[in-house]
């Protein structure tokens, strides 16, 4: 099937169920269909950019205000260094960690949740120290984490068999076969969080940096998740439908694809604790991770004053000769032109499929970045007039997964208001393209209408919600083409991405891309250790955040 024909079927099924049996169609709620600047971003491709009009001199430039040029600029600014531009293609910062409101709630675009900081973890420790939400020593064993950040119970739940479940992994109808399957893989996944190498490193840390540089365990990056399990002998369905969800909503790509180091790090990677709060609680807000990206956008203000530069599209990168400044040019569409800054040291913490169309000269870079795979991704916010009627089983919890859907799910946002009978509240229901290649998912993104989306979207809801229809008033569609970096066998251990992990000596890579997989707290790491780089190539003295 074309993508033609694909987008044919999908309108025809729409329509089908807009008519239903009989009865009179509900209409679709308003929305707006949102997503990346593709206008912009596509004008990479066509270079039609007039020459630079004016040159500044930049000491520090941080391109990117997602999670990793952020934490950059904090890191920065907390020690006490200035003289440092962050400029950013879309009108706000953020990156993946964007959220929208309305007279409802806040909600998210993109990451929702931040899982309780392993010891390793010491930046995102700091910060939310800094912040207010990590009370006491943000090196203790198990710190103490402000009640409002922590997810209110029930955390999560699953509808499967026309009733909802407590927890993830599907109980009913489960054999005992398979029921031992559960409990040898949580073994496994136990060994491999408490597993050590002989120098004390962790298997799977997080930052993944950290972990074991074992060769039995990095000879897990050369095969599939999928393939592991089965070397394992857990042929489960049920399990395997399980492993599969989690390497759907981490890295936007199946079990099959994802390596099975990536897969078996989203399992041992965490052990963080808390005094009041059980390991696997996350700290979560309406917004998402947004008050994460205004907690450090406060402050930078306050230590240095305002240093983001939005609706700035960089489009050349010329590095030069030992001891030239780079030549950054970029390009001002709300003044219509072009601008150049003479940068002494540049943190990219932009993706990495940019490279190829901004960096001149530099084949090598070139190539690593067109190594990489990149899922597209789908984020829809629905706001309803009440909570809606519910199927039986389990009470409603944050976190809410339909077994075998095509979405993975949805989040409450007034969850962390824990009303006993909520009014009117936003579903964050979330998608991803692992049953498409990539190229063809961004290619339904950027060619099926918002009204399709959210058919498929309310279709979907009404089978745990029948009344979901009716309730919904308004529903948003977010479009990311290149949301995460796919961490497909190869690429955690390969050349390509070990070419971004390195220090240069004005150019340094600070993007989650960096890691191989987009979690908030390796974006983090990669942006605090690029700053840190660059204050050390400056000679300027800092106290480090990264132990």
């Amino acid at each position: 099937m074309d993508r033609r024909d694909f987008l044919t079927a999908v309108a025809a099924a729409g329509a089908a169920s807009l008519t239903g049996c009989g009865s009179a169609p509900v209409p679709l709620p308003p929305g707006d269909l949102l997503g990346a600047s593709l206008d912009l971003g596509h004008r990479l491709r066509a270079r039609n950019f007039a020459p630079p009009g004016e040159t500044r001199q930049v000491p520090v430039l941080i391109v990117g205000a997602g999670i990793g040029g952020l934490a950059a600029g904090w890191k920065l600014a907390q020690s006490g260094f200035a003289d440092f531009l962050i400029v950013e293609l879309e009108s706000e910062a953020g990156g993946n960690s964007r959220a929208g409101s309305n007279a409802v709630s806040a909600y998210p675009w993109g990451a929702h949740y931040l899982p309780l900081p392993t010891r390793e973890a010491t930046a995102v420790r700091e910060l939310l120290a800094e912040l207010g939400v990590l009370q006491g020593d943000p090196r203790a064993v198990q710190p103490v984490y402000d009640e409002r950040y922590l997810c209110a119970t029930p955390q999560e739940r699953l509808y499967r068999h026309g009733r909802w479940q407590e927890g993830l992994m599907p109980q009913t109808g489960v054999s005992a076969a398979e029921r031992h399957q559960y409990q040898q893989f949580g073994e496994l996944m136990e060994d491999f969080r408490l597993r050590r190498d002989g120098l004390g490193r962790r298997a799977f840390a997080l930052p993944m940096a950290l972990s074991s540089r074992a060769p039995e365990l990095l000879a897990l990056d050369r095969i599939s998740m999928r393939d592991w399990l089965l070397t394992q002998g857990f042929d489960s369905p049920h399990l395997h439908w399980y492993v599969n969800y989690a390497c759907r909503d981490d890295y936007g790509t199946g079990s099959a694809a994802v390596s099975a180091w990536a897969g078996i790090h989203y399992f041992a990677c965490r052990d963080g604790e808390a005094q009041n709060a059980g390991s696997e609680t996350v700290l979560t807000a309406p917004a998402g991770n947004a008050w994460l990206v205004a907690g450090m956008l406060r402050s930078i203000q306050a230590r240095v004053g305002e240093r983001l530069l939005t609706d700035a599209l960089v489009f050349h990168v010329a590095t030069a000769a030992r001891g030239r400044p780079i030549a950054v040019d970029l390009f001002l569409p709300g003044e219509d032109r072009t601008l150049r800054l003479l940068v002494e040291q540049l943190i990219w913490a932009a993706p990495l499929f940019l490279v190829p169309q901004v960096f001149a000269g530099q084949p090598a870079l070139h190539a690593a970045a067109r190594s990489y795979s990149y899922a597209p991704w789908l984020v829809a916010n629905l706001t309803l007039s009440r909570f809606p009627d519910d199927r039986v089983g389990a009470a409603p919890a944050w976190d809410n997964v339909l077994y075998g859907g095509a979405s993975l799910g949805y989040v409450v946002a007034t969850h962390q208001q824990m009303r006993l009978r909520p009014g009117a509240t936003v579903f964050t229901c979330y998608r991803a393209f692992d049953d498409m290649s990539p190229q063809r998912g961004r290619e339904a993104l950027r060619d099926t209408p918002r009204e399709i989306w959210a058919e498929q979207i309310l279709a979907e809801l009404e089978q745990p919600h029948p009344d979901i229809r009716q309730l919904t008033t308004r529903l948003d569609i977010f479009r990311n083409g290149h949301a995460m970096a796919r961490p497909l066998p190869g690429l955690i251990t390969g050349a390509a991405r070990q070419q971004f992990a390195i220090d240069g000596e004005r150019l340094r890579f600070a993007h989650a891309d960096v890691s191989g997989f987009s979690l908030f707290e390796e974006a983090q790491y990669r942006g605090v250790l690029a700053a840190e780089r660059t204050l050390r190539r400056l000679g300027v003295r800092f106290r480090s955040s990264l132990g």
